[in-house]
């Protein structure tokens, strides 16, 4: 397989790309990863793996459609699976264009590219041919606190600029199946967790703060529930998707492990002060603080992805305690990792949004 993965240097790419290339199992004669390496992107991904001859790297903008249509006739794709795209509701709000531009045009762009070279494909490696585009369980909106959990027959009613840009976007690879034949799959998880996570995201911002001496800014109540999967299982939800799915299929990858953000940052105080206690033996607790909500903010999120263990057999395997524990071990024994980002890549004062 000759694979191209956008956004390979976000948090979830880069992840996708370790796991395939550290399997040996793996099909892969060549995998591309293009990303423009912006604010958030880690550019070593592969970092502390051996080299890999069948590895390839290029920086480029979805948004330029000569170099997708270059590097299509170049590497003469397989498969395609879309992780890039800007992701921070928060920025979102702040300033959406960027939003539409990556998510919505860049993902246009990507498509057609991807169209025309399958147009050009033998009929059996047309027939084998697989777009995987990589969405978000926020496209649903807002659950009340009975709900029954989103389903991928869930209407689409996104509440952010940014839910707002990847519903757009998975609204797009349908009609690329639908009309013009590309095989088309679409994910949609739940919040993601795990190591080598941007520091703008809950978990690393609690972790730096706290470790900081930092407040720990909760939006309002802090009731807002999510559902919590490890970025591993992703990964490997997405492979096996890719690999055996059918073209136009929807699957949602969620970690069935709902938990308010209050007493998610409660279990990594909890954590920290077991794994590298304050000097003073105050719990990490102590700097929990609520500040206004955020506009907009939606109060629920649930995932159910029994389609998914029905039709493919994946299941999580992480349990979200020990998941957290784990994560906050990685956070501890790299700092230098996170400090390199939050002094080269990240104007620091913005490590101060709520959960």
């Amino acid at each position: 397989m000759n694979l191209l993965v956008t956004g390979g240097c976000g948090f979830i790419g880069g992840h996708f790309l370790r796991r395939r290339l550290a399997d040996p199992a793996s099909p892969l004669r060549r995998l591309v990863n293009l990303d423009a390496l912006t604010y958030a992107a880690d550019a070593t991904p592969l970092a502390g793996l051996p080299p890999d001859d069948r590895y390839a790297f290029v920086r480029g903008d979805i948004l330029d459609r000569p170099l997708l249509d270059r590097l299509f006739i170049e590497h003469d794709f397989d498969a395609v699976v879309h992780f890039a795209a800007e992701t921070h509701v928060d920025r979102s709000i702040d300033a959406p264009a960027a939003f539409l531009q990556t998510n919505i045009l860049g993902t246009h762009q990507l498509l057609e590219a991807a169209r025309a070279h399958l147009a050009r494909l033998p009929a059996d490696r047309r027939a084998a041919f697989r777009f995987l585009h990589v969405s978000t369980d926020e496209v649903y909106g807002t659950l009340g606190p009975d709900d029954p959990a989103f389903t991928e027959a869930t209407p689409l009613a996104p509440n952010s600029p940014y839910a707002a840009s990847k519903a757009s976007s998975d609204l797009l690879a349908r009609a690329a199946h639908h009309t013009h034949g590309l095989p088309v799959l679409t994910t949609r998880c739940s919040h993601n967790y795990g190591p080598r996570q941007f520091p703008e995201k809950l978990i690393p911002l609690v972790l730096l703060n706290a470790l900081e001496g930092k407040p720990l800014p909760i939006y309002g109540d802090g009731q807002q529930i999510r559902d919590w999967l490890h970025v591993e299982d992703h990964a490997d939800a997405l492979w096996t998707i890719l690999g055996r799915a059918a073209p136009g299929a929807v699957y949602n990858i969620g970690g069935e492990s709902e938990r308010a953000n209050l007493d998610l940052v409660r279990t990594l105080c909890t954590e920290l002060d077991r794994q590298s206690p304050r000097a003073d033996q105050r719990s990490y607790a102590s700097q929990i603080t609520h500040v206004a909500d955020r506009p907009g903010h939606d109060r629920r999120y649930a995932i159910d992805c029994s389609r998914l263990r029905a039709d493919l057999g994946w299941s999580p395997r992480h349990r979200l305690d020990a998941g957290l524990a784990a994560t906050v071990a990685w956070y501890l024994a790299n700092r230098p990792w996170c400090d390199a980002i939050t002094a080269t890549r990240y104007a620091r004062e913005r490590l101060g949004r709520g959960a």
